[in-house]
């Protein structure tokens, strides 16, 4: 039996419908203020309709558009929760045409691109706020290895 839109998900239904692990949905949280599932005892989360539709869209921003962390950060900082639920919808409705993201200079991806995206002179936080994002990364993921 299928649930309805409106009932609340759990994490693994979360994950199984998103095709992402669990642990992957617990960063994000650590990540977006703006997701806060419900939690009851024991610490079960229970996800809203509004937050599976949030974490659909960070998750094509982060997947499908290339984004990092910090981008989609800053694109909810900017245009709100909203806009990133929408985005993604917009963009899956274009099917297969060129549709651009927000104005957002991506420094990690412009990188990756071959691009000269640097920081600001003397301004090293962004290079240390990544270099703490890999760190995170790996401490989460041994965390993992050494639950299996």
């Amino acid at each position: 039996m299928e649930k309805a839109p409106e009932a609340f998900r759990t994490i693994s239904e979360v994950a199984d419908e998103l095709e992402v692990p669990k642990h992957v949905l617990r960063f994000w949280e650590a990540k977006f203020a703006q997701l806060k599932p419900m939690k009851r005892g024991g610490g079960r989360r229970y996800y809203r309709p509004e937050d599976v539709a949030l974490l659909r869209g960070i998750r094509f921003l982060l997947y499908s558009d290339g984004y990092t962390i910090r981008g989609v950060q800053k694109i909810l900082r900017e245009h709100g929760p909203r806009y990133v639920m929408d985005y993604r919808r917009f963009a899956e409705e274009a099917d297969g045409e060129d549709v651009s993201g927000p104005d957002i200079p991506d420094m990690a991806a412009e990188a990756a691109k071959g691009g000269a995206a640097r920081a600001p002179a003397g301004d090293d936080d962004d290079l240390y706020a990544v270099l703490e994002e890999i760190e995170t990364c790996q401490r989460i993921l041994a965390a993992a290895d050494a639950k299996d």
